[in-house]
């Protein structure tokens, strides 16, 4: 007996894990790079600007509840 894979001629692969492994990647690297943008930004704000009204202390609100 013959073995028939043999004599068949190869088969093309669809590329369709390699292309979804890639869209993954290049997904996750637009993520990193907005996550990375948004803080460097948030940094030189707050650099820029040292005082803001969401650092600013809050003064507790006089007397008891309101009734």
């Amino acid at each position: 007996m013959t073995d028939d894979r043999r004599n068949k001629a190869p088969t093309r692969r669809h590329p369709t894990f390699a292309i979804s492994i890639m869209i993954v990647v290049v997904v996750l690297f637009v993520i990193g790079t907005l996550f990375f943008n948004a803080i460097r930004e948030k940094r030189a704000y707050e650099s820029q600007n040292p005082q803001s009204a969401a650092s600013a202390p809050v003064a507790p609100a006089a007397g008891g509840a309101s009734q």
